[in-house]
């Protein structure tokens, strides 16, 4: 089973409700996910890029994922912002 890429972006979305989130999906098939802290700023909580949606060929795999940005989500919450921590480590400030 292959979702089309508006299938897939809409499943994911709504699955991380009621945070905002964003879908992206690349010609060469690589997804990038950002959730937001809230739907009042565009302060990023959560970035994840490079997933490949090539092995997102079923409900399971869909599944998985959502789980782990949760998780990756829920870590983030004590850490502060993951975009920052990102930034942080990037460019040392």
């Amino acid at each position: 089973m292959f979702l089309s890429a508006l299938e897939m972006r809409n499943i994911i979305e709504s699955s991380l409700l009621p945070k905002r989130s964003q879908c992206t999906l690349s010609p060469d098939l690589s997804m990038t996910v950002k959730i937001y802290d809230d739907h009042e700023t565009d302060r990023v909580a959560l970035i994840r890029s490079d997933i490949d949606a090539n092995k997102l060929t079923g409900c399971r795999a869909i599944n998985d994922l959502i789980a782990e940005l949760r998780s990756e989500l829920d870590h983030n919450k004590g850490g502060g912002n993951h975009f920052h921590q990102l930034h942080h480590r990037m460019t040392g400030r």
